[in-house]
């Protein structure tokens, strides 16, 4: 599971064996989220992430979405 950054104790990462659409998994203190990123990025799941947590992880990828798919097109295509 490449880890694309780490901030604010927030996890991003990829599985090795991704699918459309482009995304990316999230983990914080053990619960996790999964976030689409194209064509926007928004919310698919949450799984415990506290709302202050969500909050920061969505941010995060607002402001690292460029970098994200760009990665995710390296690995997957």
């Amino acid at each position: 599971m490449p880890t694309l950054l780490t901030i604010f104790g927030i996890r991003f990462y990829f599985y090795l064996d991704e699918h459309l659409p482009i995304h990316v998994h999230v983990t914080c203190s053990g619960k996790k989220a999964k976030i689409e990123l194209d064509p926007e990025v928004k919310l698919v799941y949450n799984h415990g992430l506290k709302e202050q947590e969500l909050k920061k992880a969505l941010e995060t990828c607002v402001v690292y979405r460029t970098d994200f798919i760009s990665e995710w097109h390296k690995r997957f295509g």
